[in-house]
């Protein structure tokens, strides 16, 4: 009788087992600082090495045609973290320590959408949203941070301008309140010990986990674990010392046993900081690099990682940006959009290496500045459109060396310039003139543009943007 009495329990427990949902992901999001394009040994890296990351490829999928929505830093992260281009959200350039203003309260976060589902959200490294205390990202869905709020550069070392101490944050406590430069040397291997401290606090249930590296954004600085390691210098030293906090992180995820069930996800800020020469990354054979909406600028390494549902050893040219990645998690989570408008689209299809999938974008716009519309690339990633504006070039400047800033040379896009990036991913033959209807229809994606998020160069107000908080400077008594 006892017998008879268990097997339907045991054969519904089976059942049950069978059918019950799979768990959601950990997602690990690894997000470096002006990184180039050619800064990763699989993406043809010369000078140093990056095993780990090369590992990461084989055992997941390399995109060759990922972009940030601005090539510069906190406009960039912002449209990671909340899935819209900077101009709909008010955030354009680099914040500096005196800005009164940051990511809004009302916008909701990569942490705040998987807070939704119960996830862990950890953050290590530069935040760069906002450094006043409603901006931090403990206020905005992180159950902890460990980094610096903005650039190390903007510290009172930098030689071009007056900067206040650089502090270190635990959560919202200072605990470094003037960062010294052998601290800085330390700042990879200390955000790889947090990281690794947060998986092993959270390998019992979802959690993401930010890692915001600080470098190999200048001044460079490396541990002596690393120091004069490479054939390349510094940089180079700065990059394999990186590609040790992935291979650390990586194999976190193993010991623990969450390798199965975490999606990894690597890439960077936008492209190489020309200027410093070298002292700056590659974005070969793209054209120019950070501050530019040239390939060079905005076309970053990135390879993601999840066994089992992304296809390992695999390459895709299909275009993608970081604002599909907020959108894209949301559906493997089955977390809730915000009310409001967001500019990413779910493009799992591509991702996990579907079968005939298409970008569902008709096209991408590229700003730069305080809301200046300089390019547009169709969905596809086939066709860029290169919109009259001046921008600041290495080409005929001067590059700077062991750390000093080079000299630029200012250029002008004079009229719409077309180029076919399939067959010319440099950038170096206008095409304008033989693809008129290409050249049109682009034309009208940039009118929708600027009709929803406004374009400086062209005196048009976008009906679609959304103001960043700002916070009022205290009057002094008299």
């Amino acid at each position: 009788m006892k017998k008879i009495l268990l097997f339907p329990a045991v054969l519904l427990a089976a059942i049950g087992a069978a059918t019950a949902s799979p768990p959601p992901p950990n997602i690990v999001l690894i997000f470096t600082d002006d990184q180039g394009y050619a800064d990763v040994g699989s993406f043809g890296a010369k000078g140093f090495t990056t095993p780990n990351l090369d590992q990461l490829a084989t055992e997941g999928r390399k995109f060759t045609n990922f972009h940030v929505a601005q090539p510069v830093c906190s406009a960039s992260r912002v449209a990671l973290m909340t899935g819209c281009y900077p101009s709909r959200v008010g955030i354009q350039g680099a914040l500096n320590p005196m800005a009164n203003f940051g990511i809004n309260s009302s916008e909701m976060t990569l942490a705040e959408l998987l807070k939704q589902r119960s996830y862990a959200t950890g953050m290590v490294g530069k935040w760069h949203l906002g450094h006043l205390p409603p901006f931090l990202p403990t206020r905005h869905g992180f159950d902890e941070w460990f980094g610096l709020p903005y650039s190390h550069d903007m510290w009172p070392g930098n030689p071009k301008r007056a900067f206040p101490p650089l502090p270190l944050y635990e959560n919202e406590k200072v605990i470094i309140p003037d960062m010294t430069e052998a601290d800085m040397d330390q700042l990879t291997t200390w955000y790889t010990e947090r990281a690794v401290k947060f998986i092993e606090k959270n390998k019992d249930h979802p959690f993401f986990l930010y890692v915001a590296q600080s470098l190999p954004h200048v001044p460079l600085h490396v541990s002596d674990k690393f120091r004069g390691k490479s054939e390349r210098g510094l940089y180079g030293d700065v990059i394999e010392e990186i590609d040790w906090s992935v291979g650390q992180i990586l194999d976190a995820l193993k010991r623990n046993g969450l390798e199965e069930n975490t999606w990894v996800i690597f890439t960077s800020d936008n492209g190489p900081w020309l200027l410093y020469g070298d002292h700056a990354g590659s974005a070969a054979p793209l054209r120019e690099g950070k501050s530019t909406n040239w390939e060079g600028g905005t076309r970053e390494p990135c390879i993601m990682r999840w066994p089992g549902h992304i296809p390992s050893g695999t390459t895709t040219n299909d275009m993608l940006m970081t604002i599909d990645l907020f959108p894209t998690i949301a559906g493997r989570v089955d977390a809730r959009l915000p009310n409001h408008p967001i500019d990413g689209l779910d493009v799992w299809p591509i991702i996990s290496g579907q079968e005939n999938a298409q970008n569902p974008h008709s096209s991408y716009c590229f700003y730069y500045n305080a809301g200046d519309l300089q390019a547009i690339t169709s969905g596809d990633g086939r066709w860029k459109l290169q919109l009259p504006h001046s921008y600041a070039s290495t080409v005929g400047g001067s590059p700077g060396h062991d750390g000093e800033r080079g000299k630029l040379v200012n250029r002008q896009v004079e009229k719409p310039e077309l180029y076919d990036l399939v067959n010319d991913i440099s950038e170096t033959t206008d095409v304008a003139e033989n693809h008129p209807k290409i050249v049109a229809r682009l034309q009208v994606e940039a009118e929708k543009a600027r009709t929803e998020l406004g374009d400086k160069l062209t005196g048009r107000v976008g009906t679609g943007t959304r103001e960043p908080e700002r916070i009022q400077p205290q009057k002094k008594s008299l």
